[in-house]
């Protein structure tokens, strides 16, 4: 246990940066899932679903919970497995 008090702050702060980013990320993964779950099903709702993905993707790289380049690659292994999926 941190006796110093801006210490004591910072675990304040990273105690509730932690969860908030703990969310994001786990909407990120779902809307993922969603999205290769309904490229596997049915094409038609396959479309929307990837674009929430990416949406997410990027919301979560904007508010720094991943970096930019770990956003663009998850983007692209996405497209990636849809593709493969649809042909």
């Amino acid at each position: 246990m941190a006796n110093i008090k801006s210490q004591i702050k910072r675990n304040r702060q990273n105690e509730r940066r932690r969860v908030r980013n703990k969310s994001v990320r786990s909407e990120m993964r779902t809307r993922t899932k969603t999205a290769l779950a309904a490229a596997e099903a049915d094409a038609g709702t396959a479309i929307e679903a990837l674009r929430a993905a990416v949406k997410r993707i990027d919301k979560a790289a904007a508010q720094g919970v991943i970096h930019k380049n770990q956003a663009a690659n998850r983007k692209s292994r996405l497209m990636r497995r849809i593709a493969k999926l649809g042909s």
